[in-house]
């Protein structure tokens, strides 16, 4: 990478940080800053940034300030830091001579502002529109409970209960449970393919919820509906006839004939209306060596006079979840000789149908005899032996646990649900809209401090400066929208941050605030001084942990 892409990418990613984290620093210093104004406390300096001041601007008693830091940002009042030899008419405009409540109303500002800018946020992209899952449904196993109750792969879910469904945060929602009971779910859904209504009657089973940040204990689930789908990425066996004309492992077919697919159940149903004796036709999405990014490739096979029909078997494609993406550096796979593209086929004599069947095993290592795995390899079938090593693994949760592992990664093969754009159709229902979100959000933000005291979220999980900076270039580089929901995130973390009853935080002010409205005077300057030397370490501490925590996630540690 040359000096000038270098910097261009470092400038990609700075930026848009610094909007971000400078709006959200503006936003909560005007807070505290114009409610003081409206308490009647002389406004010293209002600051974006700390350290060197670069930029400054003087009107009336106050002077406006752009600092060399741009990690946060301060009001300055008068009589703040001492209330002590300020005289009689000082003291009128003097925060430590105002009454508590006025002091507690100017430290609230700065976070109740945060709290109603994400409200707003959340407002304008809600006139604007979100993207959302549609409430559609996957695949449905065979055999499996929703089957056999009557659910169907793509059948959209109208009501649930009696409940209009538009988006999968519904159909979630609908089924969270607060206890653990069973739940009777009249479900009334439309056929992907005829377009037909039929209603569903089905008792779902609770089970602890996956979502550790939600505030519902339980979910009422029924085993098979999921949103997901397998997608159209391919395995190609090198006999296929369709790998002499380059199609290779790890491509998408996008359509067949001119015809759209999606899924993977889409593609024999497609290919079985085909006749043969004529040209098949793919457009598939690749990425060839050399190529940076996938490319859409059209490949043509001249009418077969030896198929009857079209079949992915008979044309040799299968999925490509059982062949390897990865193997990883130093890893027991990558020891025992495995190779990206091996095809896995069975594991301790066992035939692989799925990658489930592949971690499934793996997880069952009794730590004793080396794991026997069969792969397949430029046609050929090579057996090898692998010794798996007990790792530490973030589950989808955030919670770490230990089990073994190989080192290796599939090419996956899952289709994204199909997104829809939610758009409140008046200001009213935007507020509607905007108002819930940031009260889910900041339920969210809760239940994660309340889940990392009982040990079910890691650590390992708080991010600091370079997390937002990461998530600020990314959502700004996909568009308006994702930034703008990612401010209102960060803005409600701010908030509930800045409520902790920690020194030197706007809630370990008003932890003082308070206990002077009970005692009836304040705390004494050197007990005051002892709290905030103690919240300052708390807090550079916890500042120390998020950094490395960012620089282990960034380095791969």
């Amino acid at each position: 990478m040359d000096i000038f892409s270098f910097l261009q990418s470092g400038l990609s990613a700075i930026v848009p940080f610094v909007i971000l984290l400078g709006i959200l620093i503006f936003v909560h210093e005007l807070g505290h800053f114009l409610v003081a104004r409206w308490c009647g406390v002389r406004v010293e300096v209002f600051s974006l940034g700390f350290g060197k001041k670069l930029l400054t601007y003087k009107r009336g008693d106050t002077t406006y300030a752009l600092s060399l830091i741009p990690l946060g940002g301060y009001v300055k009042m008068f009589g703040e830091q001492n209330g002590e030899g300020i005289s009689e008419e000082d003291k009128k405009v003097s925060f430590t001579h105002k009454n508590v409540w006025q002091r507690i109303a100017i430290v609230l500002a700065g976070p109740l502002m945060n709290f109603f800018f994400a409200i707003l946020v959340f407002f304008v992209v809600a006139l604007i529109g979100e993207d959302a899952k549609t409430p559609v449904l996957g695949d449905v196993a065979v055999n499996s409970p929703a089957y056999t109750a009557g659910f169907r792969s793509g059948d959209q879910i109208v009501t649930i209960n009696q409940k209009p469904i538009t988006t999968w945060e519904d159909v979630q929602r609908a089924l969270s449970l607060k206890e653990s009971h069973d739940l009777h779910l009249d479900v009334d859904v439309k056929r992907e393919i005829t377009g037909e209504s039929a209603v569903i009657s089905v008792t779902a089973k609770p089970e602890p919820n996956p979502n550790v940040l939600s505030s519902f204990d339980y979910i009422a689930n029924v085993e098979g509906i999921s949103p997901y789908s397998a997608g159209t990425t391919v395995g190609v066996f090198a006999s296929s006839p369709l790998h002499a004309l380059g199609l290779r492992t790890g491509d998408s077919i996008t359509s067949i004939n001119g015809v759209k697919v999606s899924y993977w159940r889409q593609l024999d149903s497609t290919l079985a209306k085909l006749n043969t004796q004529e040209p098949l036709t793919l457009e598939v999405l690749g990425q060839r060596e050399g190529d940076k990014t996938a490319k859409t490739i059209t490949i043509t096979m001249a009418p077969s006079a030896s198929l009857k029909s079209f079949s992915l078997q008979n044309l040799g494609l299968e999925s490509s979840e059982l062949y390897l993406a990865r193997v990883l550096e130093g890893s027991p796979a990558q020891a025992a000789g495995l190779r990206p593209g091996d095809r896995l086929v069975k594991i301790n004599q066992v035939t692989l149908q799925k990658w489930e069947d592949v971690l499934n095993n793996i997880k069952s290592f009794d730590g004793q005899k080396p794991v026997a795995l069969s792969v397949v390899r430029d046609g050929k079938t090579i057996d090898l032996e692998i010794t798996p090593k007990m790792t530490k693994q973030m589950t989808a949760a955030g919670a770490e646990e230990k089990r073994y592992t190989i080192g290796i990664s599939p090419i996956a093969n899952i289709a994204m649900p199909e997104l829809m754009t939610l758009r409140s159709s008046n200001p009213i229902d935007a507020l509607i809209r905007g108002t819930e979100k940031t009260w889910e959000v900041s339920v969210m933000t809760v239940m994660s401090f309340v889940r990392l005291f009982q040990a079910k979220i890691s650590p390992k999980n708080i991010g600091g400066v370079i997390s937002i900076g990461q998530a600020a270039s990314e959502t700004f580089k996909i568009g308006i929208t994702q930034f703008l929901q990612m401010m209102a995130i960060i803005s409600v973390n701010l908030f509930i941050l800045n409520l902790l009853p920690v020194p030197v935080l706007d809630g370990g002010h008003l932890v003082f605030y308070v206990i002077e409205l009970v005692k009836g005077a304040p705390l004494s300057l050197r007990k005051m001084e002892i709290a905030q030397q103690v919240g300052l370490a708390i807090l550079m501490s916890l500042m120390i942990f998020a950094l490395f925590n960012d620089f282990t996630r960034l380095l791969g540690l």
